[in-house]
């Protein structure tokens, strides 16, 4: 039986040291993993001051937005004993889980905020202390519409992005795989494809926009669009690794990912 992604090259650019599982099932489905990370992580250390002020068990729930936030507050903040905790999406459960620590709320509908504010425990959060635990930058919504919904929101900014040096000989194979073969960028974010698209311009890598492309959720694709991707989108449900595999694994079964397919 020929495996399902045998002959497609899938672009992966998540950091390095987050992109070993999905590269490992896009192997085993058959695919060519070609690794381009355009972020990378680095940790955003804090004060004493601020690791007083951010403790978790001063709030009555910390909220946690992505394994790395787990991660990296895990190493500089105390570990919420008697705060509930959420995490949104059940890539940062799993993290927190693996860490020893209960999860409480997890949204089922999206793995973004939407989901997590539609939760009884934040639809009315009117006087709740609440810790957002996060990285640099990013979406406010979390933060604005529970303060909106009268909770008292601090956020704990434990690490930022910053773009990966692109690897020259990579963005060579990648320019190949555009015009010589069936390729799928994978791609988590709006912020991901930013950087990709600053590492892989037009002039670099002419008709990348016009390959296939595998985001999580509706948001992302939209984001694809307004960055003018023009090549047919696949959008699964969350950005975790194996539901990320299993939506590239049923396109490829159910519509074919050649050059120039139609969306």
């Amino acid at each position: 039986m020929t495996a399902p992604l045998a002959g497609v090259t899938v672009l992966v650019t998540r950091p390095r040291a987050q992109s070993a599982r999905f590269v490992a099932l896009v192997a085993e489905a058959g695919g060519a993993p070609l690794l381009l990370p355009v972020l990378e992580i680095e940790p955003i250390r804090l004060d004493a001051a601020s690791c007083a002020r951010l403790a978790p068990d001063a709030h009555d729930w910390t909220i946690y937005t992505s394994a790395n936030a787990v991660l990296h507050s895990l190493q500089q903040l105390p570990r919420p004993v008697h705060s509930k905790i959420a995490a949104i999406g059940r890539a940062t459960a799993r993290t927190l889980e693996e860490q020893g620590l209960v999860v409480h709320a997890v949204p089922t509908s999206t793995s973004e905020s939407e989901g997590l504010l539609a939760l009884e425990p934040f639809t009315e959060p009117a006087g709740r202390r609440i810790l957002i635990v996060k990285g640099a930058g990013g979406r406010t919504l979390l933060l604005d519409e529970l303060a909106r919904r009268g909770a008292v929101v601090a956020t704990a900014e434990v690490y930022r992005r910053v773009r990966a040096l692109p690897d020259a000989a990579t963005l060579d194979e990648l320019a190949h795989s555009v015009g010589h073969g069936s390729l799928v960028v994978a791609a988590t974010s709006a912020e991901t494809l930013d950087g990709l698209l600053e590492v892989a311009p037009d002039s670099r890598v002419p008709g990348l926009r016009d390959a296939w492309l595998l985001v999580p959720g509706a948001r992302i694709a939209a984001a694809a669009r307004d960055r003018g991707w023009r090549g047919p989108l696949v959008v699964a449900d969350s950005a975790e690794d194996a539901t990320m595999a299993a939506a590239l694994i049923d396109a490829a079964a159910s519509t074919g990912i050649v050059p120039g397919g139609a969306c």
